[in-house]
């Protein structure tokens, strides 16, 4: 028996590429940009260079600059997540960075493997720009994720401070430094826009639409309709923050009553491309012969779409709007 390790090279390779990326970011904008870094992005900037209008500027240049390049062919699949994401590569370097980790991973392929050159094209730009795109796909869900978790509390906080006297603006500075990122700089983005003038309901309605969160839309609307009709603000947001603990709870619940049906889905349409590569590391020969078919090539098509047509058709079904 025979073992290839050509299958394991090609995942190695995809692993070292997100790893690659990863580094590479963090080295060019500091451990701070880290979701796992409990230090407040804005305030370090904001300590290293003491200027608020160059602070604010950059940051809103990051979380802006992906919606802009919409318009770019091919880069309108990344700019949703990347916004979200709030990504501080910009879209060229994105584009320049999937370029570069597709001629490394071409390279690392033609060192580990001797498979075909057109193979090897094929496989290096998939794991280009597929890398990417599962790196930044990753940093969304989870900077969407903390987003969520973060707000009740922090509006919460702005209740405190004003239940105790101080003003709408006031409150969202007070968020702005005592909550993590990435809530913080977002929340600090605004304070410092208000400061200059802006409003604040318009403000916030601009990073719903953003981030596209609905618990940011109620947030905006409720301090919109206080703006323009007058009310207890402290009382307005204190039953918002129920309500978005309790749409939170439900979709919680939602998401584990689904768990189960969700994996099922996965390992449907994974177990066989798992099988494809256990079979071709214990026996690399075994589909020598059945590649000479005929029909081969439209087969695996054919298997190809159904795994894809599974993994939407299982997505619809679980996908449950709280």
């Amino acid at each position: 028996m025979t073992i290839s390790a050509e299958p394991i090279i090609y995942g190695l390779i995809f692993i070292g590429v997100l790893v690659l990326v990863e580094g590479l970011y963090l080295t060019v904008f500091g451990r701070s940009i880290s979701l796992n870094n409990r230090v407040n992005r804005r305030l370090e900037m904001l300590d290293k260079t003491g200027n608020r209008e160059e602070v604010m500027e950059k940051l809103r240049k990051e979380m802006q600059q992906h919606l802009k390049a919409r318009k770019i062919p091919l880069y309108s699949i990344l700019s949703t997540k990347a916004q979200k994401a709030a990504i501080a590569f910009t879209p060229n370097q994105l584009m320049l960075l999937m370029v570069g980790v597709s001629v490394l991973a071409f390279l690392g392929l033609t060192i580990g493997t001797a498979t075909a050159i057109p193979v090897r094209i094929a496989a290096s730009i998939g794991m280009g720009v597929g890398g990417i795109f599962t790196w930044i796909s990753m940093k969304a869900n989870k900077r969407m994720g903390m987003l969520e978790e973060q707000l009740p509390d922090a509006i919460e906080l702005m209740v405190r401070s004003l239940r105790v006297g101080h003003p709408f603006s006031a409150a969202i500075g007070i968020v702005a430094t005592e909550v993590s990122d990435p809530l913080a700089s977002e929340f600090g983005i605004i304070a410092d826009e208000a400061a200059y003038g802006r409003d604040m309901g318009e403000a916030l309605k601009d990073m719903a639409e953003r981030l596209d969160m609905q618990d940011l839309r109620f947030l905006a609307v409720a301090v919109t309709i206080q703006q323009q009709s007058g009310g207890n603000l402290a009382e307005i947001l204190a039953g918002l923050a129920k309500v978005i603990r309790s749409r939170f709870r439900l979709f919680r619940r939602v998401k584990a009553i689904t768990a189960e049906a969700k994996w099922s889905g996965k390992f449907l349409s994974g177990f066989p491309i798992l099988a494809l590569v256990g079979i071709q590391v214990i026996k690399p020969d075994y589909y020598d012969e059945a590649m000479l078919h005929p029909f081969f090539i439209p087969a695996v098509l054919v298997v190809g779409a159904f795994l894809v047509l599974n993994l939407i058709v299982m997505r619809a079904l679980v996908d449950i709007k709280v």
